[in-house]
């Protein structure tokens, strides 16, 4: 089983990110489970999602405590929640971000880490250029579609045309597209260095 659980704040679409990522793993042939982490709903408070995703059905309805990959849409959360807790050495990290790991001051956090597994995209900005709109979230779903190949680009843009619809969906399909190829090229710099 595949977990990913996914740090971000209240009106970035963490839990609709996460929902996303299900539906393209289960249009792949795949199980999948997508949940929230509840507590306060606010708008800007911490929020946590989880997506499971596995090739048998899936048991467990628990939070995510041991990921196989985190990804962050706020980086100033990375200094206030323990983003990395449980995640083992070999897991994925995506930050929306578009400073280094160092800039972010979490370098003693990766150390030891694939740095092949380890990549930041600046989600929002993507976003701001396609949607006019700061949503980093289908921004994170290409760019994890890239990092990660637990699914494809096309089922991430397939299961975005599911939740949006018209000129809203184009855009975010778009969005998701930019990102992907942001990662893959980042991805692509780590292998030459």
């Amino acid at each position: 089983m595949f977990q990913v659980r996914i740090h971000g704040r209240g009106g970035q679409g963490a839990v609709t990110a996460a929902e996303m990522l299900s539906v393209a793993a289960f249009d792949e042939g795949r199980h999948a489970q997508a949940f929230p982490s509840f507590g306060s709903e606010r708008t800007g408070a911490p929020v946590v999602a989880f997506c499971r995703i596995d090739d048998q059905p899936i048991r467990s309805h628990d939070p995510v405590t041991e990921p196989d990959a985190v990804i962050v849409q706020d980086p100033t959360l990375l200094h206030l929640v323990p983003v990395f807790a449980g995640l083992s050495q070999t897991g994925y990290v995506l930050v929306n971000t578009s400073r280094t790991f160092e800039e972010l001051g979490i370098e003693d956090l990766v150390v030891g880490r694939d740095p092949r597994r380890l990549v930041t995209v600046p989600a929002t900005d993507i976003s701001r250029e396609h949607l006019g709109t700061p949503r980093p979230n289908t921004a994170l779903l290409g760019g994890f579609a890239a990092l990660s190949g637990l699914v494809s680009l096309h089922s991430v843009q397939d299961a975005i045309r599911q939740r949006f619809h018209g000129e809203v969906a184009d855009q975010n399909v778009a969005v998701a597209a930019a990102a992907y190829d942001h990662v893959t090229s980042a991805m692509g710099e780590h292998t030459h260095a």
